[in-house]
Parts: C-alpha cells; structure tokens; sequence
C-alpha cells in the first residue's frame, strides 16, 4: 500500500519538473530584443594599425563613425589635432572617428605601420581608431571607400577627405580635405548624426 502512495507523489514530482521544464523551454523560444543589426556600410574588415590585429567595423554599430583618409606629410595634417579634439569630445556621446592613412595623393604617406602609429601618437597624441595603410582612391581601393564613394557619389580627392556616417548606418556627409574639424558645418553634421 505504500508503495501505491508513493508511486503517484512521484509521478506528480516527475510531472511538475517536466512542466517546469516545458516553461523553460518556451521562455527560451520567446522573441528576444534582436541586437542591433550591423549596418552594410560598416560590414568590413581591416587590420589595426598599431599591431594588425582584425578590425570587425560591425563594433561601431549604433555610434556615429567620421571616416578619414590620413597622411602624416600633408599641408593638412595638422588636422590630426582638430580631429583628436572632436574624438575626445565626442565620444562619449557616441562618436567614433576612424582613420585610413593612405599614400595615394602626393605620396605623403611613405611609412610603415609603425613609423606611421608611432607619428600619430608622437605628434599628436592620437587615440582615435587607426586602421593599416591602404589603397582610398582609384582602382585597388579598399571596399569600406568603394561603399562610401558609391552612397555620396563623391570619391576622396585627396587627404584628410571626410565622410560622416550617422548612426543607423547611412552616410550623411561628405566634406572635403579643406573643411577642418573644427568647422561649425562639420561639427553641426556630427551633432546630427549623433542624434
């Protein structure tokens, strides 16, 4: 007789995890909030510039991304400055500035990875993204510029050329080597797109 009145206590036991789990397992199946998506603009790939370590530009999802190409003997490369300081006051909010040096016009990026990192951070104290040199203009050049060009329909003519992508993954803007970072049309872009 016992054992008839045990039986069903543990077939109830048996039944009442096995509910549980059927719980867990529909709580496991309930939509979940998706992560945001990475926009197809930032869906590249590059090395770091400082130790060639893969760069996924998918990290930047959700942030407003200033992309520019660099060269460190350039008429413009004091920009560097102005673009560290918009970086620095920005970030926080969601700014991410990404540098491309590139040796493409005048030949004003003849260095190494490191004789290039070590002049950013040396000169200007850089702390913003760098990515390894390469190829921004004509053909060869790299598939984030091909992407860029091909959604302004402004190709970079040459350095410190600027494209702003807001924060849902569309370009926005396009400003030339000429406007300087501290430029009140390119710093009210930037405060937009961080928006």
């Amino acid at each position: 007789m016992k054992h008839h009145t045990t039986f069903p206590l543990a077939l109830c036991l048996v039944l009442a995890n096995l509910g549980a789990g059927v719980g867990a397992w529909a709580q496991g199946s309930a939509p979940q909030t998706p992560a945001k998506a990475c926009p197809a603009i930032l869906q590249h790939q590059f090395s770091r510039l400082q130790d060639d370590a893969p760069q996924n530009l998918c990290q930047y999802t959700g942030k407003a991304v200033l992309v520019v190409n660099t060269a460190s003997y350039c008429g413009f490369t004091s920009q560097y400055q102005g673009l560290e300081a918009l970086y620095a006051k920005y970030e926080k909010s969601g700014l991410v500035v990404l540098g491309f040096p590139s040796n493409d016009f005048g030949k004003q990026e003849p260095g190494n990875s490191k004789e290039i990192a070590d002049f950013c951070f040396n000169t200007y104290g850089i702390k913003f993204p760098m990515l390894s040199k390469s190829v921004v203009s004509g053909p060869g050049k790299n598939s984030l510029y091909v992407a860029l060009e091909k959604a302004t329909g402004k190709p970079a003519k040459w350095n410190f050329h600027k494209y702003l992508i807001d924060r849902s993954g569309k370009v926005v803007a396009s400003f030339p080597s000429s406007v300087e970072p501290e430029d009140p049309k390119l710093v009210a872009a930037v405060t937009h797109a961080l928006q």
